[in-house]
Formats: C-alpha cells, structure tokens, sequence
C-alpha cells in the first residue's frame, strides 16, 4: 500500500473542484425558444425540407430518399447534396457512425466512429473537396478491436461500415455523421444494429402474412418506439471525490446521505434551476438534429430527471437515443455537472430505466395495438384479438430472451426493487382486455372496445373528465397501455437494439405461427383459443411487488431468472438459436458471439467495481485513517482477502 500514492491527491481533488465550480459559473444559459429558433429545428437532420432543398440543386428532391433504391443509382447526387449541407453549416468532417457490441457504460456515446475531413489537397496546394458516392456508402475498419465474441481476431479483422438509408445522415459540430451497418468479411453482424434491421425484415414479412390470412392488406409493418431516459445531475465537484462514480458509474462503498426520497418530494418537482439550463441547453442540441426531445421532468429520487421523445420508427429512435445519452454526459460538464446514465449509482434510492414503449404500426400510419383504429381500418373484429394473442404467447415462449436483452450488473441490482418489476417475465393487460380475450377464446365476444369512464373532482367550477377504464400497473415488466406495450424493465444506460431486436424476432415467429393456423383453415376464434389455452399462464394483472408472486409465477410455468448471468446464458439454448436462425436474423455464430459479447462486459464491470473498491481502500480510506490516528489493521486485511 505504501508504493502508491493516494488518489486522487489532496492537491488534485482541491484543483478538479476549483475547475467544476468555475465551470459552473461560465456555463451559458440555453436560448429562449423563440420564432427564430423553431426555424432552426431540424437545420442539422438531412429529412424533409431540409434535404429537399439541397438535392433540387442537383435534380433530384426529397421523394429520392423515401426507398433504399438510391443507394445503388443515385448516390452520387445525394452525396453532393450531403457535402453542400455540410459546407453551409460549417461541417467539413465526415465520420461513418456504428453501434459495437457491448458498448453501454464504457464507451461514451455508445458508438464507433473514424472522422476524416472531406477533402484533400490539390496540385495548386488548395484544398480539394473529396466526399462522393464512395465515401458515403462504404467504410473499412479494424473488426478485431471491438468486442466481437470470436468473430473476428488480428489475423482476420476486416470490417466494413455500410451506409443505413433507414436512419437519416445528421450533422453536430463540424462533423456530418452517416449511420451504419458493422459488417465482417464473412458478413457476420459486428454491431447493435444489423440485427435489428433483420429483426424489422422479418417482422414486416411476418404480419403481413398474418395479416394477409386476415384478409386485411397493407403495405408494410414496422415496430414503433419511444424511449423514456432516466438519469442522475449531480455536482461535478462532488462527481471528482468519487473514484467509483469515475471508473464505474456507480458508488460501491458510502454512507447514505441523509435525505433521500422518504418523502417522495422530488417527482415532478420544480426542476433545480441549475439542471433546468442543463437540460434545456441539451433539448436545443437535439432540436437541432431533429430529435424532438419533448419531454422533461424530475424522478423520484433526488437529482434524478426524464426525458422522453414523440414516437418513432425502433432504428432512428435508438439512433437518437444513443445521441441524446451522448449530450447528456458532455453538455453537464459545461454547467459543473456528471450525467450517471448507471442503472443504480447509488443505494437505497431508485435507480434508472429506459422505459423501452413498443407498438406495431402499418405503413399509413394504422397502430395495430389501437383496438378501434385498427378495426376501423381493417373492417375485421379479428385483427385485433388475434395480434395481442400473438405477442400474449411470444412472451410466454421467449421470456427468457427478454429477460436476457436487459441484463447488466446495474440493471441486476434494479430489478425487483421498488421502482421495477422483478426478474419474472409476465405481461399485465389490464381486466377489461384480459376478460374480452377469454370470452373471445370461448365464443362469448366478437369485438373490443375499449372501455372509458367519467371521473368528478368533487370541485363544480372544474369539469367531469373521461380517463381509461383501466388502472396503471408499473410492476409488470411488459404492460398493455391502449395503443402500446411498455417493456419497463430495461435500464438506462443500455442500447436498446438487442431489446428491440428480440421483441421484433419472437413477435414474428408468433405472427407466423398464427398465420400457419390461419392458413390451415382454422378460423381466428380457434386459433387465439388454441394459444391462448397454452399460454394464458404468463398473463398477470396483480402486483408485480407481492413478494408471493415470484414463486406463484414459477409453479405456473412463467420464466424467472433473477441472475443476468444466467438469463445471458439462456441466448445460446437450442430453442434460441433456431429461432434466430430461422427468422433469419442472427446465425449461430453471431448469436453465440453476442452471448460471450454479453458475458464478458458483465464479468468486466463487476471486476472494474472490486479493483476500484481495492484502489478505494488503499489509497483513500487507509491514508485517512492513517492521519486521524485510528486503527487500520482491520480494514488492511479486507482487501488481501
């Protein structure tokens, strides 16, 4: 212990919180949102008008982008649009943007990029732009630098990053960002994303051909986000005393303060007025590379707030998620503050999720799970009942993938705590769905309507209100909420792909499976009577927090892994892999990649908590002791042992 100096120095600490509270004093407060502001929203997005623009002055508009076909005819000309946007605001760099593997709460950002400036030198010594079709489509990298689960190794790195047309190219700073794919030589997935967008594939082919067996035709399906974010604001002064909070995100050892949420006087409080300008300075960020971050308030614990966007398409909301997790971190330190993304940065308070709202929608912008519109739309009272049965039964069939999509040593010390549901992987519809769908499966009912009622305050200058006829259950980890399901269960420093990805890939087996029954000549009643005869068990409409619960779910045949370690497990099980295999998402090898991927960031962060609490120990507790003349034989044989 007496070869290393104490860490951070006395010296050292004193200079990191001078520089944290100077910070705080320089910080600049957001612009007020003004008509001249709205005109910038979206300035910094390569969509709409924005993109039309620029591509009219090379013949084409914004009609160009709608299908991928440009990739492959024209994207020369999207490319010299791209460069005259770029030019215009001020960005000359360019960077081929992807998503490795096991990234969340090590890398910021979450993302991989290489930037190179968009031109060269001539002959004349003047500066030459260079940024064409190859330059925008296709990018080379070193595969084997990135966790990779075996796909790659030194001897055989090569990586391409491939341009995705689903997510729109943006700008920040002076650095244009093109989203893409991570692909290997062999054309294994590297990255979040290439699975996901399979995952998409094979759900829009899926419940077309359910839907199709419903003889209601549409021209394409996709999954529909929206993501609630959770995280901490805390002084950045207090952030540099804490070695754990630095290399791990999380305090391992620590008194608890004082004051902590017993009062529940922090939800929806007034925001800090130091985070407010915060928070605004990061929403104005966003705005301008079109992500509409609407949404802001306080959490229940102290110091801890939300953010939340409109809904979007899975893959450009992860993208913009992943953006705004990034603003979040490097705009606090502007204004003195650390953004804590970890799932459960300190004890005995809640900890952070990223409430992972999911739906299903066709491509005129019909919401599936919207009983009434989607019946409207089809004229069919089946459509419905028969797509809620579907995803009734995937959950049933494939919680443990679910459960395995959210595992991470923070989120592990989240679940089951008061603020998410625990390790047991059921689906809460609410009683007036629940008891539609049973008298559906016995020939009772024909058609849902969802039911409303009239609320009075009591107060007469204030009006009666109509509210859903159901209750809110924020213990179940997948909630029916009207028109979407909730997966509440995933935490706030992940990316979500691998979540998507499996709600995508198991709901489209489900679809399938339907479908079959369908095809066979059975009709709608008795094909939702058969799945939901087998899996009605994983329907719960209870609390979640009952601590009999867990145990009721196991002798039901519900799934319930409470260890993140064995629920990763499960991802490389016979039934998984041909599942993947079959839906045509991920091959053995990319799923089994994925699984060690997973394992390994997990062992990696529980041995980065124990040698940070080792340094803890050595370098601060021991020299403290040391100098208030206390006995510190009991604590130097802690970390030998």
């Amino acid at each position: 212990a007496g070869s290393h100096p104490p860490f951070p120095p006395r010296t050292m600490l004193s200079t990191m919180r001078s520089c944290a509270r100077n910070t705080m004093l320089r910080a600049v407060p957001a612009r007020f949102m003004s008509t001249s502001f709205d005109a910038e929203f979206g300035s910094k997005l390569f969509s709409g008008n924005v993109a039309d623009k620029y591509l009219k002055k090379h013949g084409e508009s914004v009609e160009l982008l709608s299908t991928p076909d440009w990739t492959t005819k024209k994207a020369d000309k999207v490319a010299a649009a791209i460069l005259d946007w770029g030019k215009d605001n001020g960005a000359t760099v360019f960077t081929h943007w992807f998503q490795p593997m096991g990234s969340a709460g090590v890398r910021p950002g979450l993302t991989g990029q290489v930037q190179n400036y968009a031109f060269t030198f001539g002959k004349d010594g003047k500066p030459l732009w260079k940024f064409g079709a190859d330059e925008l489509l296709k990018g080379e990298s070193d595969g084997s630098s990135f966790p990779n689960g075996g796909l790659r190794a030194t001897h055989t790195a090569g990586g391409y990053t491939i341009l995705d047309p689903s997510s729109p190219v943006f700008i920040r700073g002076d650095t244009i960002h093109i989203p893409t794919v991570f692909i290997s030589w062999t054309g294994h997935a590297l990255d979040e994303k290439t699975p996901l967008l399979r995952a998409e594939q094979a759900l829009n082919k899926s419940a077309m051909r359910l839907l199709n067996a419903l003889h209601y035709h549409v021209d394409g399906v996709q999954s529909n986000i929206g993501l609630e974010q959770e995280f901490f604001l805390i002084p950045r002064d207090a952030y540099a005393r804490r070695l754990d909070l630095q290399m791990t995100g999380r305090t391992i050892v620590g008194k608890n303060a004082p004051r902590g949420q017993e009062m529940c006087d922090h939800y929806f409080a007034p925001l800090n007025q130091h985070a407010l300008e915060c928070i605004k300075a990061i929403q104005e960020e966003a705005f301008m590379m079109g992500i509409p971050l609407r949404t802001r308030h306080r959490e229940v614990a102290p110091n801890q707030y939300e953010m939340a966007p409109f809904f979007g398409s899975a893959s450009t909301q992860i993208d913009q998620n992943i953006v705004v997790m990034q603003l979040c971190e490097e705009i606090a330190t502007r204004y003195g503050l650390a953004c804590l993304m970890q799932e459960k940065p300190f004890a005995d308070i809640n900890g952070s999720g990223k409430h992972n709202n999911w739906s299903l929608g066709t491509k005129c912008g019909i919401n599936l799970l919207n009983a009434n519109q989607v019946t409207k739309a089809s004229g069919s009272k089946d459509v419905f009942p028969t797509i809620i049965t579907a995803i009734v039964a995937a959950v049933d069939k494939h919680g443990d993938l679910m459960r395995a999509s959210i595992s991470s040593p923070g989120n592990d010390f989240r679940l089951g705590a008061c603020e998410a549901p625990p390790a047991v992987v059921s689906t809460y519809l609410g009683d007036s769905l629940t008891q539609f769908l049973d008298d559906y499966r016995n020939g009772k009912a024909d058609e849902y309507k969802p039911a409303k009622k009239m609320l009075e305050s009591g107060v007469e200058a204030v009006a009666s209100f109509e509210v859903p006829a159901e209750d809110r259950n924020r213990t179940s980890p997948f909630p029916y909420g009207g028109h979407r399901f909730e997966f509440r269960a995933v935490g706030s420093a992940q990316n979500v792909s691998m979540v998507n990805t499996v709600l995508c890939t198991i709901t489209a087996e489900a679809f399938d499976d339907m479908a079959a029954k369908l095809e066979s000549g059975m009709k709608p009643k008795e094909a939702c009577k058969e799945t939901l005869d087998k899996h009605w068990k994983v329907i719960y409409n209870g609390n979640g927090y009952d601590p009999t619960w867990p145990e009721t779910a196991v002798k039901n045949g519900v799934w319930r892994i409470d260890s993140g370690v064995e629920a990763t497990e499960m991802m490389g099980s016979a039934k998984n892999i041909e599942l993947f295999s079959k839906m045509n998402v991920m091959s053995k090898e990319e799923l089994l990649a994925r699984k060690d991927v997973q394992l390994q960031h997990y062992s990696g962060f529980v041995e980065m908590e124990a040698l940070c609490f080792i340094d803890m120990v050595k370098q601060q507790i021991l020299p403290a002791l040391a100098e208030a003349g206390m006995d510190a034989a009991p604590v130097k044989k802690a970390p030998a042992s």
